[in-house]
């Protein structure tokens, strides 16, 4: 492990998929983690206040802080993937926001990833890219009444998702911040770039000041750091020098089904940082 001082937190949507999903938290904490964060933890864009209350409960009694969640984003491996820029699933974004943003203000979460959207089959791209920017904007407005960021990143996998690159996402937040969003911001996935060939080290000269959120696995593979061939302490040391200082999530398939295991190349005294 290097010298940067970047923290760690679960990814608790890939990590401790061993237990139920509403007691990852606690195991996150048990492992050493003080923060987590999730993907969309539900199966519908407005779940009911039952869930919605049991999900929130589970955070705050595992005394953990939740730092990152999505949005709603219909099936991940499906072609709905994003729904926010597919014309006949945008108002199921939409109202998702609120919910987003009430978990949100109750845990103080400050950072939501947005998922852009698939490319659809007789759909304009120009109007996907409009329609993905205004729901961008009005996701970025109700994050910004909690102090929080909307994140956009690019994706790997076969899926018709467009936007590959950094410099495609950084293309998608030009267009969000002239249209008045100024906090929506680059989610950086370490895995991601290195699967789809960008060029990592040049991503972060350039793009270092746009980036709010750090995830990392290594490549091939999607497993824990050391277990295929990504330099990713280079790439964290590189980041940490550049300016940021954000979290860096664990969002990797751990190698064992035992996730505690597949940390051992973590030290316990870094899993609780801030």
């Amino acid at each position: 492990m290097s010298d940067h001082l970047l923290p760690y937190l679960a990814n608790c949507s890939l990590l401790f998929a061993e237990e139920p999903l509403l007691r990852r938290p606690a195991a996150a904490r048990a492992a050493g983690f003080g923060a987590v964060e999730f993907w969309w933890p539900f199966a519908v864009p407005v779940p009911s206040d039952r869930e919605v209350d049991a999900f929130t409960t589970a955070i705050e009694e595992a005394g953990v802080t939740l730092a990152g969640l999505n949005f709603f984003a219909g099936d991940l491996a499906g072609p709905d993937c994003g729904v926010l820029s597919i014309p006949g699933r945008s108002a199921e974004f939409r109202d998702n926001i609120d919910v987003v943003a009430g978990i949100g203000e109750r845990l103080g979460v400050r950072g939501f990833n947005a998922l852009y959207g698939n490319r659809v089959d007789g759909v304009d791209p120009a109007r996907q890219d409009d329609l993905a920017t205004e729901n961008l904007v009005r996701a970025a407005k109700a994050a910004a009444g909690i102090g929080a960021t909307v994140l956009v990143e690019a994706v790997s996998g076969p899926k018709p998702y467009p936007l590959r690159t950094a410099t495609q996402v950084v293309s998608v937040l030009d267009r969000v911040h002239a249209a008045g969003a100024a906090n929506v911001g680059f989610l950086c996935d370490l895995y991601h770039l290195a699967v789809n060939g960008d060029d990592i080290d040049a991503a972060i000269e350039r793009y270092a000041g746009q980036i709010a959120h750090v995830q990392i696995a290594d490549a091939p593979g999607r497993g824990e750091p050391g277990t295929g061939t990504l330099d990713l302490d280079r790439y964290l040391g590189a980041l940490e020098a550049a300016g940021y200082h954000g979290w860096v999530s664990l969002e990797y398939k751990p190698s064992t089904a035992d996730t505690v295991k597949s940390l051992d190349w973590l030290p316990e005294d870094r899993r609780s940082a801030r």
